[in-house]
């Protein structure tokens, strides 16, 4: 048995899991944030109490996804927003208190890693995970792999330019794909677009202000037929199938697995996105060879945790 572990901002997420992904055991427990690094490490050591039940043989390996960016040679948190942890080694303590492997890695990484394992991307030897969201996070598995970089902050796919000089991003940078094609770039589209629709249901939906449009709002009226809202899912389209084309012409991958919260309106984004990749892509003169398939994520929150087990067999 393995414990994967989701650290978050808020919980902490964990479970036992078999080899193939299969979870036998979960607890989830607030994260104590704010009680600073040590009550966080006491967090995790106390699910994997819960998930041990008392016994005395340890675990195969303990994994930990962390929203951000981790050193996993030495088990040291480089840099979490979130969390209180940023330069301590959170998995010292775990190893010498169960006598395992303790494996570090960052949450998209071990999403990725986990749809791979037992998701939308199982059986795919060579994968990018996409996490849709407030932000973009992503994954890059190649051969049956976990390709994390020099540095171990490989993945962050949403601060590729896709639009020069384009909207700021958080990162400093201008024009990133995550200033677009995430959850807040969908609603700072949709808001541009709402201010010429002022006579729709996306305007009534949000009580005629539109800084308080979000995705929901947006595939709601979508589906309900409204202008604004079918305007500004066809742009938000283009702007993911830009990201999405680039990842596809440099990788050329079995699978681009998409999930996050804008995966849960597949509903109305995949045949257009599909029709926009397989016109613009450079493989789309390759006749009669393999094609990347465009895939959702099925696992939900389970993946992180999935993949987090995973790291110590990957």
């Amino acid at each position: 048995m393995r414990i994967g572990i989701d650290l978050g901002g808020t919980n902490i997420a964990a479970a036992a899991v078999e080899n193939g992904g299969a979870i036998t055991r979960r607890v989830s427990i607030p994260a104590n944030a704010e009680g600073g690094a040590k009550a966080v490490t006491g967090g995790l050591a106390a699910v994997c109490e819960n998930l041990l039940g008392g016994s005395s043989e340890p675990p195969l390996s303990i994994g930990i996804g962390v929203p951000g960016a981790v050193n996993s040679e030495t088990g040291e948190v480089i840099t979490t927003p979130n969390l209180p942890l940023s330069g301590v080694n959170i998995a010292h303590e775990l190893q010498e208190k169960y006598n395992c492997p303790v494996y570090l890695g960052n949450d998209a990484n071990c999403a990725a890693l986990g749809e791979a394992i037992a998701g939308g991307a199982k059986g795919a030897r060579n994968v990018i995970f996409i996490t849709l969201g407030t932000g973009i996070g992503g994954g890059i598995i190649i051969g049956g792999r976990l390709y994390t970089g020099l540095g171990g902050a490989a993945g962050e796919i949403g601060h590729m330019v896709v639009i020069a000089g384009g909207r700021e991003c958080g990162c400093g940078r201008r024009g990133c794909w995550e200033s677009y094609a995430s959850a807040t770039g969908l609603a700072r589209t949709a808001s541009e677009i709402m201010r010429a629709h002022k006579d729709g249901a996306l305007w009534k939906s949000c009580g005629g202000l539109p800084e308080n449009v979000d995705g929901r709002a947006v595939f709601d009226a979508f589906r309900a037929g409204d202008k604004a809202a079918r305007l500004a899912v066809e742009k938000y389209v283009e702007h993911l199938a830009i990201g999405i084309i680039n990842l596809v012409n440099v990788f050329e991958p079995d699978m681009v697995c998409v999930g996050g919260g804008i995966a849960n309106a597949w509903d109305c984004i995949a045949e257009p996105l599909r029709e926009k990749i397989d016109s613009e892509k450079y493989t789309r003169f390759s006749k009669g060879t393999p094609q990347t398939e465009i895939v959702k994520a099925v696992l939900g929150n389970d993946a992180g945790i999935i993949g987090a087990a995973a790291l110590g067999a990957f």
